[in-house]
């Protein structure tokens, strides 16, 4: 079985896409000419672990039901190391 390379792995080919003239223009002064293609690939492999990461939410509500805010809150205040820890097992 042929499976495709993970996003980031792989050789490294050209496509073609389309951007408006002021996205391109922001890009550049942001990147230099030589930075765009690092710069998009690695905003891609982002908007694809986030577009995973709601699947995975997704899938996780509908065998158990949405998360109550609080304990939404409770984890984020973790990982912004707010808090020494939670007794929620969210």
């Amino acid at each position: 079985m042929v499976t495709s390379p993970a996003p980031g792995e792989g050789p490294v080919r050209p496509v073609s896409v389309s951007l408006h003239e002021g996205t391109i223009a922001a890009l550049k002064a942001r990147t230099g000419k030589r930075g765009m293609s690092a710069y998009v690939e690695s905003l891609i492999q982002r908007q694809l672990e986030r577009d995973r990461l709601r699947e995975l939410i997704e899938d996780a509500e509908a065998a158990h039901g949405p998360v109550g805010q609080s304990a939404v809150d409770a984890k984020r205040a973790i990982l912004r190391g707010e808090t020494a820890g939670s007794t929620d097992a969210a």
